[in-house]
């Protein structure tokens, strides 16, 4: 209650269990939990205490319920309603991971005209600014990411833009120059080329196709981190394959198969690779591995 500022409990016979993660960053707060069904219930002794955000709840797995302003509405797993913190509002959750937002509302009023009237709308999980605002949170949110005061300031700002844009139902979104746009999607294709880098038919066009975006629009997204995909996946490669030459158990593997594990079809251009960025070939890794154990 002090930390939420609202009445928890459980919503069904079975013993109540909930796990829960809180940051809070100038004045956003951003809260992840798990557990069994249970209800938030913000009343008239809750208000009291002046919090005027605005929440941004994002229902996982299942469907969950929210009512405020004398409205119920249902809203499926990965869709998102925003509501009042200034008002009484009740919201159930069914078993599973759930995640909220409570944006400070000057923050949005700055961004969002009458934003108070977009409250109790469902946003579908397939809209572009919702997705976005989630991968940009998953990444920016990482123990140990904002430690840099200036790296939280513009954090934050791009948080509150994504917010705006997610809630206030704008036309979909072009190849923006706004930061926060820009950011969110960095972080999308970044992390989509993490996942898949072993993946020896990944291409730029292949990931501004799953990103929505041009393949040259993609290109200046890299550049903007002062890198090129092309580099940023033969480091994920080149990292993985080390760490492979030096598992002690596993020191019979030949060396092509490891090659070609980590996503590269050209052995001589692997070695070539791996020397320019280790100073060693991947035979010296391996040997030098070998002795030290």
């Amino acid at each position: 209650r002090r930390i939420v500022h609202v009445d928890i409990e459980p919503s069904s016979d079975v013993p109540f269990l909930a796990e829960a993660t809180l940051q809070s960053l100038q004045g956003l707060r951003v809260l992840a939990w798990q557990g069994s069904a249970m209800r938030f219930m913000r009343s008239q002794t809750n208000i009291v205490d002046g919090d005027d955000s605005i929440g941004l709840i994002v229902s996982s797995p299942g469907r969950s319920q929210l009512s405020q302003r004398g409205q119920e509405i249902e809203f499926r797993a990965g869709d998102a309603i925003a509501l009042l913190h200034s008002e009484p509002a009740i919201v159930s959750y069914v078993e599973g991971l759930q995640f909220g937002l409570a944006v400070p509302r000057d923050a949005l009023t700055a961004r969002v005209t009458n934003v108070e009237n977009f409250a109790m709308r469902p946003i579908s999980r397939r809209t572009e600014a919702l997705r976005l605002l989630m991968i940009y949170l998953k990444s920016a949110l990482k123990e140990g990411a904002l430690a840099a005061p200036k790296l939280c300031d513009a954090v934050v700002t791009h948080i509150h833009d994504l917010v705006a844009l997610a809630i206030s139902e704008c036309a979909p979104l072009g190849e923006s120059s706004a930061s926060a746009v820009i950011a969110a999607r960095h972080s999308a294709a970044v992390d989509h080329i993490a996942a898949h880098f072993q993946d020896p038919e990944l291409s730029l066009e292949a990931v501004a196709h799953c990103q929505g975006i041009s393949p040259r629009y993609l290109q200046r997204l890299m550049a903007s981190s002062r890198t090129s995909f092309t580099a940023s996946v033969n480091e994920l490669r080149l990292q993985r394959a080390f760490t492979l030459l030096i598992v002690p158990h596993d020191s019979a593997r030949r060396i092509s198969d490891i090659a070609l594990e980590v996503g590269f079809s050209d052995i001589s251009h692997f070695n070539r690779l791996f020397r320019a960025r280790f100073g060693v070939s991947p035979r010296g890794v391996r040997s030098a591995g070998s002795c030290a154990t």
